[in-house]
């Protein structure tokens, strides 16, 4: 996977600064293609986000990085749900 393949975004200065990241993080999930990968930076295990991406047909890997610190990958598989 070469790095065109990987979106990185980060919302934890946004959510810090109390402004809510979903349209920004929404948006980057719309440039995506199949096989594109896109890591999100948060402060917490967004799980709601996981639900709402898999229907979009993403699969996602969390890992806690440190103590407020989340790096999700999601992949975009094509597998929508309706």
């Amino acid at each position: 996977m070469n790095t065109k393949e990987i979106v990185e975004l980060d919302v934890r200065e946004d959510l810090r600064l109390k402004k809510e990241p979903f349209d920004k993080i929404m948006g980057t999930v719309k440039q995506l293609e199949d096989g594109q990968a896109f890591i999100l930076h948060a402060p917490f295990n967004p799980v709601p986000l996981h639900a709402i991406l898999k229907r979009k047909g993403f699969e996602h890997e969390a890992e806690k990085v440190e103590r407020k610190h989340w790096k999700v990958t999601y992949t975009k598989t094509g597998g929508t749900q309706k």
